[in-house]
């Protein structure tokens, strides 16, 4: 069975980030821990589906995404300071959640969702960075696929009425955009 649209994917890979020399790892996933989605339902990026689409359990993938097809490039004016009030539950700060490094599901004077990371604190500010973690930077996935097979009624349902799936390109998560 080959990877195509309404397909459930199990894959294992190393995600390494840089250029030339400087690669560095940032992700894997295991054989205990696998990537696992279903295809065509705009959980990935379309870079990465388009890179695996037609192969088949066993095979081997190797490729690279710019910026351009992931998550773009760094973007200084996603970084923004916010009063910390806006932070206050029953009017404290909860220290558990609000730290340096921390990310935070956030919603815009829109509702749109969004996803940032505290960048500092003062006392009377939080500077929080929109972007996501690995704009600006060079993807390159190397790994296996471990299982293809039809996803069932169930897991599509499943994942519509979590709210899976991501029109925007912009939901965070693991680096492929799960």
């Amino acid at each position: 069975m080959k990877i195509s649209d309404s397909k459930y994917v199990t894959l294992t890979y190393d995600l390494n980030v840089g250029e030339g020399e400087e690669r560095e790892l940032m992700e894997q996933a295991t054989a205990e821990k696998p990537l696992e989605f279903i295809f065509g339902t705009n959980s990935m990026l379309k870079a990465f589906e388009d890179n695996i689409f037609g192969l088949s359990e066993g095979d081997k993938f190797k490729f690279t995404l710019n910026p351009e097809e992931a998550y773009g490039d760094f973007d200084e004016s996603r970084i923004i300071d916010l009063p910390k009030n806006i932070f206050e539950v029953d009017g404290k700060i909860d220290t558990e959640m609000l730290f340096e490094g921390n990310t935070l599901p956030m919603m815009d004077s829109d509702g749109n969702r969004l996803t940032g990371s505290v960048v500092t604190i003062t006392d009377d500010t939080v500077t929080m960075d929109f972007n996501h973690p690995l704009a600006g930077e060079t993807m390159h996935f190397e790994g296996t696929v471990q299982g293809v097979r039809d996803a069932s009624p169930e897991e599509i349902a499943a994942l519509f009425s979590n709210g899976g799936g991501c029109s925007s390109g912009d939901c965070g998560g693991c680096s492929c955009g799960c």
